[in-house]
């Protein structure tokens, strides 16, 4: 099960808005003979190309899945047909599928086969590793990860709102490896304008869609000259607003700009994420700033938080890192579970899920 998972992982950034899954094989007398992973451009599920490595070694042994088998006809003939058909014995999955089309059928139909079912092993690692897609099909909106990098004292930058670079090399490298795993990217106009950010997937990995970059700007104060604006006809750029001024609208939008009214603005937060759902986007990572990220915080709309901090104080009246209304009690605020902490070089990555 550890391997079908280590499989899954492979599809990450290739395999959205559908689910991660891979696939091992074992024969009867205990031999890997199969091995799959899921790539949605390459249409074929996992158990698919395990159950073809495998071929007639595959009877009378067992499939172990990352997610149930799907049990409708889609791109593709159902799974668990496959699976049947292959003379599988036993299938054991972690988890069931959210999605409503595939929830529950696929165990009922490999049962009614006389296919044995073993449910619940490394649940919580198979949930953890498909957790976007779950948030997509049970919250339906997309996934929420709010990261921050930050001083000891919880500072995003200097007094003034000036550009600052607070995190080394290696942490830097790590939250281009959260991009890779997250369809959208989002800031506020305030980041946009005072750091001019690429915001890119610089991971070097390989992702089926380009990171689409989303900018909540009621005032479309996003600069023309910037880089966000300048390479939009290369990279998908959103730009999430009220304002219905055409004479700023026009430029960003001959400049490949993609402006999406909101109803009552970016202030909105449903809204824009209704906005993100009909593009197909299942995750963003929230990277600031303080309004921003306070606003999310106050919607309770953030499922993983990860706050990068570089080992230095700032002090002084430089902007926090999560602003919004706060709470009036130990009681309200968001408490974290399932906490990890992780070194970079010399930063601490603390990455945690809202209770």
């Amino acid at each position: 099960m550890r391997q079908a998972l280590r499989l899954a992982a492979k599809g990450i950034g290739q395999v959205s808005p559908n689910p991660l899954v891979g696939c091992v094989i074992v024969s009867a007398d205990g031999e890997v003979v199969g091995e799959g992973t899921y790539i949605k451009d390459n249409i074929t599920h996992a158990e698919a190309i395990a159950l073809e490595q495998a071929g007639e070694k595959a009877r009378g042994g067992t499939a172990y899945v990352s997610l149930e088998p799907h049990d409708h006809h889609g791109k593709t003939p159902p799974c668990t047909e496959a699976l049947i058909n292959a003379g599988i014995k036993r299938v054991v999955v972690p988890i069931e599928d959210p999605n409503p089309l595939v929830s529950g059928k696929g165990f009922e139909h490999l049962r009614n086969a006389g296919v044995e079912v073993v449910t619940g092993i490394l649940a919580d690692e198979a949930s953890r590793l498909n957790e976007k897609f779950i948030c997509w099909h049970k919250k339906a909106r997309p996934f929420i990860h709010l990261k921050l990098a930050m001083s000891l004292d919880g500072r995003i930058s200097l007094s003034g709102s000036v550009s600052t670079a607070l995190s080394g090399d290696e942490a830097r490298k790590r939250v281009q490896e959260l991009r890779h795993e997250h369809d959208a990217i989002m800031v506020g106009s305030t980041t946009a304008l005072v750091d001019d950010p690429a915001l890119t997937d610089r991971s070097g990995k390989t992702r089926r869609r380009p990171l689409v970059r989303v900018i909540l700007d009621n005032n479309l104060r996003l600069p023309l000259t910037g880089k966000l604006v300048k390479t939009a006809k290369e990279t998908p750029t959103l730009v999430m607003t009220n304002c219905l001024d055409m004479l700023k609208i026009r430029p960003l939008q001959d400049a490949g700009v993609e402006v999406v009214p909101v109803s009552e603005g970016a202030r909105n937060l449903t809204g824009v994420l209704e906005e993100l759902k009909k593009r197909d986007i299942q995750s963003v990572l929230v990277e600031g700033g303080t309004a921003v990220a306070g606003a999310f915080v106050d919607a309770r709309l953030v499922d993983k938080v990860t706050f990068i901090m570089a080992p230095i104080v700032i002090g002084g009246q430089a902007p926090a890192a999560i602003g919004g209304k706060g709470v009036e009690s130990l009681q309200e605020a968001l408490k974290l579970r399932d906490v990890t902490v992780t070194n970079h070089g010399a930063d601490i990555e603390v990455t945690g899920y809202p209770q």
